[in-house]
């Protein structure tokens, strides 16, 4: 697991051009902070890994408390060090990557008529990361409420129409934060036909939403992604983990079914510094 860790900070590595610095002689701190970041990048100091004490350091690098505390802070900034109250600096451990494709619904749709079995090896966050299932912890929550005027205009229903609100989050098992935060809505009749789709316990449901959708003899026939990016809540810095300055992106689903209404409408918070969005768009070919 180290080696793979190593090599997600090679691309971090950077020369006094990328700075703006090309004719300029380089800062002390910036010094000291391309020597950490060369020792991390060469795998001498692995992730999760304690780094030398203030004292040593400055008896290495022959400089002084401020400048090696602003060269730590680059390292920080950049998510490479991390700081532990009265414990000391750490080699920062590389989060999970996720890589999201829009070809993901494709794929969730078709899972519908497969096998139970293959449904749950075959779920987006495995798909996603390219781990298996039981390297994920799941948590979700299941409650019933009255939609606010926004929610209910999604769904072309009156204010008030009681719904069926999850909030899911997922994490690596080897990780303390999720991978991502988010709240699913649908409308509580419709669901209700099929009382195991009111039940939490049954999550992470194999195959998904669309295959819940399914059982209700609902097929999803368009899935509309509105993808914004924000600066995080401090709420939401918290439960995912994130460094200063990461921002999210902020991915509001609408599930639409053949007849072209709204079915399930979603939002989700994914952490800018763990998740890559891919869009591939197959275009018609001119005759």
């Amino acid at each position: 697991m180290a080696v793979d860790q190593v090599k997600t900070y090679r691309g971090l590595k950077m020369n006094r051009s990328s700075r703006g610095r090309r004719d300029a002689m380089p800062a002390k701190y910036e010094l000291i902070s391309d020597d950490l970041r060369r020792r991390i990048v060469a795998g001498e100091l692995l992730p999760g890994t304690r780094i030398p004490g203030e004292a040593e350091l400055i008896k290495r690098y022959k400089v002084s408390i401020p400048t090696l505390r602003q060269a730590l802070s680059v390292l920080r900034t950049e998510g490479i060090l991390e700081a532990k109250h009265g414990v000391g600096t750490f080699v920062r451990t590389p989060r999970l990557k996720v890589v999201r494709r829009n070809d993901r619904h494709h794929r969730e749709k078709a899972m519908v008529h497969s096998s139970e079995q293959e449904r749950r090896q075959n779920g987006s966050a495995e798909t996603d990361t390219g781990h298996r299932t039981d390297e994920f912890a799941f948590s979700t929550e299941y409650e019933t409420g009255p939609a606010t005027e926004p929610v209910a205009k999604v769904f072309g229903v009156p204010a008030g129409t009681q719904l069926l609100q999850r909030t899911y989050r997922s994490r690596f098992v080897d990780e303390d934060v999720p991978l991502s935060t988010g709240v699913s809505y649908l409308v509580l009749d419709t669901v209700s036909k099929n009382p195991d789709l009111l039940d939490p316990r049954n999550e992470p449901w194999p195959g998904g939403t669309m295959h819940q959708l399914s059982t209700l003899g609902i097929e999803v026939d368009q899935v509309v992604e509105d993808i914004t990016t924000r600066l995080p809540s401090p709420e939401e810095i918290d439960q995912l983990g994130l460094l200063p300055g990461t921002a999210v992106f902020a991915v509001r689903k609408t599930m639409r079914d053949i007849n072209g209404q709204v079915v399930e409408f979603s939002d989700f918070v994914l952490p800018g510094d763990r998740h890559r969005l891919i869009y591939t768009t197959q275009l018609e070919r001119w005759t």
